[in-house]
């Protein structure tokens, strides 16, 4: 949910300052991008220099910034503009009263009235003031005016006393965000299994039998059900590729047969099944323990036998599961297609060939027909394999939502 957002923190003095250096290492680790502003209070509970350090961003305090002599103004109103989503956490009785009347006299505050995004506040205070009624009323204020509030937590509190008032741990934060942010997304609630990439079949300690994938395709068709709020497991065969967040649950494998037994661990719990990845259909039949080594006038016979077919067993299997698989063809490519959505007991299918320009292994762009086991069918042009994701994406999406 966070994956490439602009998330800007906002610190006020309370002694669950510290904690907010946690909170930005959990969030840059979602993939956001941070900045933070703090109170001058705030600084006495947690130093800049370690939230600028793992920010990789300034910290602001003032509206004025003094460097080597020069001075410059912290523009409070492009940082409301630049942010999606503001945080302000812990939020003191002090600042939720000056929010809530509109006082300004930091550039927190004055940020806050800038910001155009959702803003959330964490509120962190000790048991009395937490149930003051002019705290209530900070609350519902705020509250009405659209803020959203991540509620306090119960525990030892900073006077010794025990109760209400503990701001929330920086991982409830972190979960109360997306959970909040996927609300309304179409895949929320969805648990996605997608593969990607190719397999390599050893042939020797140095070689192997693969195809020319680079599983490009199945990355970006995982990280379009993350945005759009799925819990998504990507099973990747060996490919340079990365995921830069940590919503994405990435397990690596080699070979078609550990592709078939991961593939099989995550099935029965998931709602949607995308099989992007080129399984190799054969394998070596023997595999020798040392290098094969090359003799003059010799000729090399490999024999191979099959490998388990992923899609087909997952078709059997199928009970809930929306099941999609991939068709790369030379020829005949609509009439092997629709052979492979029936035998495999598919609801979709997604045909490409490489007699499209653009289509195939090795390019950032592909070209597809989508076929459904109702005889739909729709053909896309040629585009960028995250603007293909999100296609094949809004097709499925289509379907689930009958």
């Amino acid at each position: 949910m966070l994956s490439g957002k602009n998330i800007l923190l906002g610190i006020t003095g309370g002694i669950a300052a510290y904690k907010t250096s946690f909170l930005v290492r959990l969030l840059i680790k979602a993939g956001a991008s941070v900045k933070v502003v703090m109170t001058q209070s705030a600084s006495s509970f947690v130093t800049p220099l370690t939230l600028s350090t793992l920010s990789k961003n300034p910290v602001l305090l003032d509206f004025i910034h003094e460097e080597d002599g020069s001075l410059s103004w912290n523009n409070h109103v492009e940082l409301g503009l630049w942010a999606d989503v503001m945080i302000i956490a812990p939020a003191t009785a002090n600042t939720l009263s000056k929010m809530a009347n509109g006082n300004c006299d930091n550039l927190l505050l004055a940020t806050y009235l800038s910001a155009k995004c959702p803003v959330f506040f964490a509120p962190a205070m000790d048991l009395d003031m937490y149930k003051h009624p002019s705290t209530k009323t900070s609350f519902e204020k705020l509250q009405s005016f659209g803020n959203i509030m991540i509620p306090a937590e119960s525990g030892e509190l900073a006077s010794g006393l025990s109760g209400e008032g503990r701001m929330a741990e920086p991982e409830n934060i972190l979960a109360f965000l997306e959970n909040h942010l996927g609300q309304g997304l179409p895949l929320q609630g969805k648990r996605v299994l997608i593969t990607a990439g190719p397999t390599h079949e050893a042939l020797d300690p140095v070689r192997f039998l693969g195809n020319r994938s680079t599983g490009t395709m199945g990355f970006e068709l995982a990280k379009k059900a993350q945005e759009l709020g799925a819990e998504v497991v990507l099973v990747s065969g060996p490919t340079t590729l990365t995921i830069a967040t940590s919503n994405i649950n990435l397990q690596r494998v080699s070979t078609a047969e550990e592709m078939y037994l991961e593939v099989h661990k995550y099935y029965s719990y998931c709602d949607i099944f995308i099989g992007a990845a080129a399984v190799a259909d054969y394998r070596p039949k023997t595999i020798s323990e040392q290098k094969i080594k090359k003799k003059a006038g010799d000729e090399m016979k490999i024999e191979l036998e099959r490998t388990k077919d992923i899609l087909k067993s997952l078709g059997e299997a199928k009970k809930h599961q929306f099941l999609v698989g991939f068709a790369l063809e030379t020829e005949n490519e609509l009439e092997h297609a629709k052979d492979k959505l029936a035998g495999k007991n598919l609801d979709a299918i997604i045909v490409n060939s490489l007699n499209n320009k653009g289509a195939g292994f090795g390019t950032l762009t592909n070209k597809i027909t989508f076929l459904d086991k109702n005889s739909g069918s729709k053909t896309f042009d040629v585009k960028a394999k995250s603007e293909v994701a999100s296609d094949i994406w809004e097709e499925i999406i289509k379907r689930i939502h009958v």
